[in-house]
């Protein structure tokens, strides 16, 4: 699968994911002012789990983020927690798109949805950022790593996301929710590495590091939207799994970009001549956040990247199992998830490495 091709633009809306658009229009008329009329909807190609549209009109562009119809997991699919954390991050100057309101009764498509800006630039698909000069490479890559500081910089109360989770037991909970999901989606069905993991993130679980920041979940640089012209981060997108929690998790999550390998089953930058790209190297990109931070290590690294990508693994089990139930929000749906056993049995590689 080319992700590029897989993810970029829009196309006909899924039949099961279709909705009254009149019901839409009435609702944009009484919640955007600046909405005129003339509205026309596509589904964008990528997003495995809410269902994202675009939503033209003759003068503006608008983006609507909705949970998907049918059965889903408890917990699952929150746009109102999206919602809540780009409203607050928004008004902090952070990134992100500018949200037009939330709203929660189905009677008007279906499912509670929320409308947002459409930020114009680019979408990079690919970890080594193919195309660019290795100084421009480099500057993306210093952007992000930025960004995410910038993210784990705000005192959770004092930008009014206090209560957004709990602030302390992050990676113990997230284990634990992790591998409840996995192993209670029988659709799914059992990987041998899976079953695994799961016995060894319990009995290695580190202490709780008692730091709680905002933290995204899911920061990879295709979830952003970067300047058309200039290394800078214009919008991080995708907060479904956004909470409070350990920013050293967050940002080792973002690490996974240099264990995971590139080519047709991944998008990575292990094994590849990463000096000769003008990438930083892992110990480095590690190094520029932790003096942003104010860190002089990540604690607990190599036990957080065997649960980064173990949650990544019982991610793509998730879109197995709605696969299975027929609620998938991508048409790619089953190439993501033949990415499944390959990814879990690298999360064991690294938990026999680990140094614990």
């Amino acid at each position: 699968m080319d992700r590029t091709d897989a993810n970029s633009g829009t196309r006909d809306v899924a039949e099961r994911l279709r909705f009254d658009e009149a019901a839409l229009e009435r609702w944009l008329f009484e919640h955007i002012p600046s909405h005129d009329g003339g509205l026309k909807v596509r589904q964008f190609k990528g997003g495995q789990s809410n269902p994202t549209y675009l939503l033209e009109t003759p003068r503006t562009a608008f983006v609507l983020r909705r949970k998907p119809p049918g059965k889903i997991l408890p917990g699952a699919h929150a746009v109102e927690r999206e919602y809540k954390v780009l409203d607050a991050l928004g008004a902090q100057g952070f990134p992100v798109p500018r949200v037009y309101g939330l709203c929660e009764d189905e009677a008007v498509i279906g499912t509670p949805f929320y409308v947002m800006d459409m930020v114009p630039g680019r979408i990079v698909w690919e970890a080594h950022f193919p195309g660019l000069s290795n100084a421009d490479r480099a500057a993306h890559f210093d952007a992000m790593n930025a960004t995410i500081a910038l993210l784990h910089s705000y005192e959770p109360e004092a930008i009014g996301l206090g209560d957004y989770g709990k602030a302390t037991g992050f990676v113990e909970r997230q284990v634990s929710r992790w591998s409840k999901q996995y192993l209670s989606d029988s659709d799914g069905g059992r990987v041998p590495a899976m079953d695994r993991l799961v016995d060894w993130l319990a009995r290695h679980l580190p202490p709780d590091s008692g730091e709680a920041r905002v933290v995204h979940g899911d920061y990879r640089c295709d979830n952003m939207i970067f300047d058309a012209q200039a290394p800078k981060v214009r919008a991080v997108l995708d907060w479904e799994l956004s909470t409070l929690g350990d920013p050293v998790a967050d940002f080792t999550y973002h690490l996974l970009m240099y264990r995971m390998p590139g080519g047709a089953n991944f998008s990575g930058l292990a094994g590849m001549d990463l000096a000769a790209l003008g990438i930083p190297s892992e110990e480095e990109y590690v190094a520029a956040y932790c003096r942003r931070t104010g860190r002089d290590h990540l604690p607990n690294k190599d036990y957080l990247i065997v649960f980064c990508l173990f949650r990544l693994a019982a991610i793509l089990h998730g879109i197995k199992g709605r696969l299975a139930r027929g609620n998938a929000s991508s048409a790619h749906a089953a190439e993501m998830v033949e990415r499944l056993e390959p990814l879990a049995d690298l999360a064991w590689e690294e938990a026999e490495k680990a140094a614990l």
